[in-house]
C-alpha cells in the first residue's frame, strides 16, 4: 500500500513543530489581525488626522495620555499625524508601522517633550521636523531631560531645526535609527547616565554627528558603538567645536567602537577632556582636520586599531601642558593626508601620528603623511614617550622629536623608515629642525634624554 505523503512520521513531526511554533509566535507577537498591537490603543480611534491643527495635537496628546495611565502602548497605524508639543508621560510607549506612520511638526516649539520620568519608548515611527523653527527653549526636535530610560530603536528623524535628539541627564539607548538635516547635532547627549548609542546613521548635520557632553568631567560611561555617520558640517565655524563625527567632552568612561565616520568637516572622532576612554576599531575617513584627537584636560586613553583614510593630520594626543597624558595608542593605519587645514595651525598640518607624554605608540603603520610621520613632544611637553615596532613611509621626515629646553625622555627603537628622503628621526626645538639624522648608531648620544636604537631605514 503506497504512504499517504501526510502520513509518514517525518511529516507529522514536522507539522506538530510548526503548529507549536505558529502558536508561540502569536502568544509572543500578540497582534490584531490589521496588524496593531494587541492591548495597545489605536491612534485611528482618535481621528488624529482630520481638523485643524490644534485638534489634531489635543487628539495625539489626549491618546497619549489615557495610554500611559493603562500603562498600554500607542499604535499609530501607516499615514501622517501633524502636531507639536506633545509630552509624553511616564512609561509612554508610541509603536508604528516601521516607514508609513510619521509624525510631522507643525512649529511653535518642539515636537516631543518629556522631563523626570522612568520610561520612554519611540519605536518604528517617522518624525519630521520639516526644518520648521524651534522654540526658544527647545533645544532639540525631540527633548527629553531627566529620563531614566529613554528608548528610540528603528525611527527616522529628520529636517530638525537645532539638535534632532537632544537628551539631559538621561540613561537608555539609541539604536537603529536613521537621522538627518539636523540644523545642529543628530544627537546631542548631556549629563548621560550609561547611555548606549548604537548602529546609528546620522548624517547631513550642520554642527555635529553624535556628541557626548558634560557640564562638569566626571564618570559618563555611555557606548558609542557601530553607527555609521557622514557628510558633518561646520557651519558655526571655530578650530574644532563644530564639524565633528563623534565629539566626547569632559564625559570619562566612554568607549568609541566600530563606527564608520566620514567626510567630516574637523574630526571623526574627537575627545576633549575625556578620560579613560577608549577608541578603537574605527573606519575614518576623509576628515577635514584631525582625524582621531584626544586632548586637553585627559587621564588615561587607547587608541587602537583604526583606519585612517584620508585627513589633515591622523592621530593626535595632545595637551600635556593642560594635563594630557596617559595613553597607548596601537595598532592604527593612517594614510593618505594632506598640508591643508581648516584653519592656520602653528605647527601646521600633515602629521601622521603625535604624541606628548607617558604613552606607548606601538604597531602602527604610517604612508603617505606630507611633513611628519610622527611628532614627538612640542617644546618642553615631552615625557616618557615609548615609540616602538612601527612602519612609517613615503613621508619627507619620519619621526620629528623634540630636544628643547626642558623637554623629557623618548624611546625610539624598532620602527622601519622608508622613503623618508629628509630624514628618520630629526631634532626639533619648537618648529626648527636642530639636529641631523638621529637614527644612525651613535647620533642620538648628544642628547641624553633620547634612545635611538636598532630602527631600520630604507
Amino acid at each position: 500500500m503506497k504512504e499517504s505523503p501526510l502520513t509518514s512520521r517525518r511529516d507529522l513531526l514536522r507539522l506538530a513543530g510548526a503548529s507549536a511554533f505558529a502558536l508561540m509566535a502569536s502568544r509572543s507577537f500578540a497582534t490584531t489581525r490589521d496588524g496593531g498591537l494587541r492591548g495597545a490603543i489605536d491612534a485611528g480611534d482618535y481621528q488624529p488626522t482630520p481638523g485643524a491643527p490644534d485638534r489634531k495635537r489635543v487628539s495625539l496628546q489626549k491618546m497619549i495620555d489615557q495610554a500611559a495611565a493603562e500603562n498600554a502602548p500607542v499604535f499609530l497605524p501607516p499615514g501622517t499625524y501633524k502636531a507639536s508639543n506633545l509630552v509624553l508621560r511616564e512609561n509612554t510607549r508610541i509603536t508604528g508601522v516601521p516607514g508609513v506612520s510619521r509624525i510631522v511638526y507643525t512649529g511653535g516649539g518642539n515636537l516631543f517633550s518629556a522631563e523626570k520620568v522612568k520610561n520612554i519608548e519611540l519605536t518604528n515611527i517617522i518624525i519630521d521636523g520639516q526644518n520648521r523653527s524651534l522654540g526658544d527653549d527647545a533645544g532639540g526636535l525631540l527633548q527629553f531631560t531627566g529620563v531614566a530610560k529613554v528608548i528610540i530603536d528603528n525611527c527616522e528623524i529628520a529636517a530638525s531645526r537645532k539638535h534632532a535628539v537632544r537628551l539631559e541627564r538621561c540613561g537608555g539607548r539609541i539604536t537603529g535609527s536613521r537621522i538627518s538635516g539636523a540644523g545642529q547635532s543628530g544627537i546631542y547627549a548631556v549629563e548621560s547616565d550609561a547611555l548606549s548609542i548604537t548602529g546609528n546613521e546620522v548624517f547631513d548635520c550642520g554642527n555635529g554627528g553624535i556628541l557626548v557632553h558634560r557640564w562638569t568631567k566626571a564618570a559618563d560611561n555611555s557606548v558609542v558603538n557601530g553607527n555609521r555617520i557622514y557628510r558633518i558640517k561646520a557651519n558655526d565655524g571655530g578650530t574644532g567645536q563644530n564639524g565633528n563625527g563623534i565629539n566626547i567632552f569632559r564625559a570619562d568612561n566612554v568607549m568609541v567602537a566600530n563606527n564608520h565616520v566620514s567626510d567630516c568637516a574637523f574630526t571623526a572622532i574627537r575627545a576633549n577632556s575625556a578620560s579613560d576612554i577608549q577608541i578603537t576599531g574605527n573606519q575614518c575617513q576623509r576628515s577635514g582636520e584631525t582625524a582621531v584627537y584626544v586632548e586637553f584636560e585627559f587621564v588615561g586613553a587607547v587608541v587602537s586599531n583604526n583606519m585612517v583614510d584620508g585627513a589633515a593630520n591622523g592621530i593626535s594626543i595632545a595637551n600635556f601642558d593642560q594635563g594630557g597624558r596617559l595613553a597607548s595608542v596601537t595598532g592604527n593605519v593612517v594614510r593618505n593626508l594632506t598640508l591643508k587645514g581648516p584653519y592656520e595651525h602653528e605647527v601646521g598640518f600633515g602629521i601622521g601620528i603625535a604624541a606628548e607624554a607617558d604613552t606607548l605608540v606601538s604597531g602602527n603603520i604610517i604612508e603617505g603623511a606630507p611633513r611628519w610621520g610622527m611628532q614627538l613632544g612640542w617644546g618642553p611637553y615631552l615625557r616618557n614617550l615609548v615609540v616602538t615596532g612601527n612602519i612609517i613611509r613615503k613621508t619627507p621626515i619620519g619621526c620629528a622629536v623634540s630636544v628643547a629646553e626642558g623637554a623629557g625622555a623618548a624611546i625610539i627603537t624598532d620602527n622601519v623608515f622608508q622613503e623618508t628622503p629628509c630624514g628618520a628621526v630629526l631634532g626639533f626645538e619648537w618648529d626648527r629642525k636642530v639636529s641631523g639624522e638621529l637614527a644612525t648608531a651613535g647620533a642620538a648620544s648628544r642628547f641624553a634624554q633620547l634612545t635611538v636604537e636598532r630602527n631600520r631605514i630604507s
